[in-house]
């Protein structure tokens, strides 16, 4: 049985933009300056990565057209190589790839999570405990607990169907969109601001080498704009709306990061943004609002990264689990991930999805 087509081109648009919008639009100003030495290298990098990426978007909005599936660059690597090659992906995609990527999410939402509570370790006393000196399941037990409940919450709550997983898509997207346009306006207006910064701090010369350096953090910062590509089985006339949602969508994510990272940049000195990616431990818009806000402003974007960070997570579990629904209809998964349930969910495809990501989390 086939999937229902219920995503408009509505919710397609907030699907696209919701994978795209995670961590980087909050920490990847600093590593950026920390390459070209200039706020407006800085924005350029951003440009020409969003353009770059518009170009991508472009070609899978075409494939999408032509083979609006269940499964997207799966079916692609079918259809265009051969079995052979989305074999391999798709299995890359279960053991590494997109099931690491999930695992990953959940974990650095469990991390902002439990710095925020400050809640104390869980089994200490078995944090040296390891598997051929490489994996140590009971290090930061308390913060990996947490992630793999909330993969197998967030599984659970997508097994009942693709209509109310983006709905929530839609709630959490609008209140990072709100999040984002209070740190905008509220930089507008403070008297820390000093938009001549963005032109008078950029003095350092052009350097293609770290340019394009800079350019890779902004690429991680636009990664997931394919996800509508996944559930290309489930968008109301595709042909119109997956080529549309990903236009709109990638545009709609550059304007944010435009506006947003020049109020970083306004706010925060080439210096000061250089000394927060050498501590590691520090994140620009936290540091931003701290400056203009002071620890309330700090304490308001450390939760709205948390939010970010959950409905990234959301997304990439509803899309990536069509992979394996895909595979397995054509033979090349197990079986049983071919099937719907009641609600026309591939809740079989979910769960496996789901095991293993929280097993990853665990290593």
């Amino acid at each position: 049985m086939p999937l229902n087509r219920t995503i408009s081109l509505q919710f397609a648009i907030i699907f696209v933009i919701a994978n795209i919008i995670g961590s980087g639009v909050y920490k990847k100003v600093a590593p950026m300056m920390a390459e070209v030495n200039s706020p407006i290298l800085v924005l350029l990098c951003f440009l020409a990565a969003g353009i770059i990426t518009l170009f991508g978007a472009l070609c899978v909005a075409e494939l999408g057209a032509m083979m609006p599936e269940a499964g997207g660059e799966y079916k692609y690597h079918t259809r265009i190589y051969n079995r052979f090659f989305a074999f391999t992906y798709g299995w890359a995609s279960y053991t590494v790839i997109k099931t690491g990527t999930i695992a990953s999410l959940a974990y650095v939402f469990a991390q902002s999570l439990h710095q925020i509570i400050n809640s104390p370790a869980l089994l200490p006393s078995l944090s040296d405990v390891n598997l051929f000196g490489v994996f140590y399941p009971f290090q930061s037990l308390n913060v990996k607990l947490t992630a793999i409940s909330l993969i197998l919450l967030l599984t659970l709550f997508n097994t009942r169907g693709i209509k109310i997983g983006v709905r929530l898509s839609a709630t959490i997207l609008t209140l990072v969109l709100i999040g984002i346009a209070v740190i905008v306006v509220s930089g507008a207006f403070s008297p820390q601001t000093d938009a001549g910064r963005v032109i008078n701090d950029s003095t350092a010369p052009f350097i293609f080498s770290p340019f394009l350096t800079a350019m890779l953090s902004a690429f991680f910062a636009y990664e997931g704009w394919n996800s509508i590509a996944f559930v290309g089985g489930e968008v109301k006339n595709p042909q119109r709306n997956i080529p549309a949602s990903l236009a709109i969508g990638v545009f709609a994510v550059m304007a944010v990061y435009l506006m947003v990272d020049a109020t970083y940049l306004s706010i925060l000195s080439t210096d000061e943004l250089k000394g927060i990616f050498q501590s590691q431990n520090k994140i620009a818009a936290v540091e931003a609002m701290r400056k203009i806000s002071g620890d309330g402003g700090a304490l308001s974007i450390s939760i709205l990264i948390v939010i970010t960070t959950f409905g990234c997570l959301h997304s990439s579990i509803v899309s990536n689990s069509r992979i394996y629904y895909a595979m397995a209809k054509d033979g090349l998964f197990f079986r049983k991930a071919a099937r719907l349930n009641a609600k026309d969910s591939p809740s079989a495809s979910l769960w496996m999805q789901g095991v293993w990501s929280s097993l990853l989390v665990m290593s």
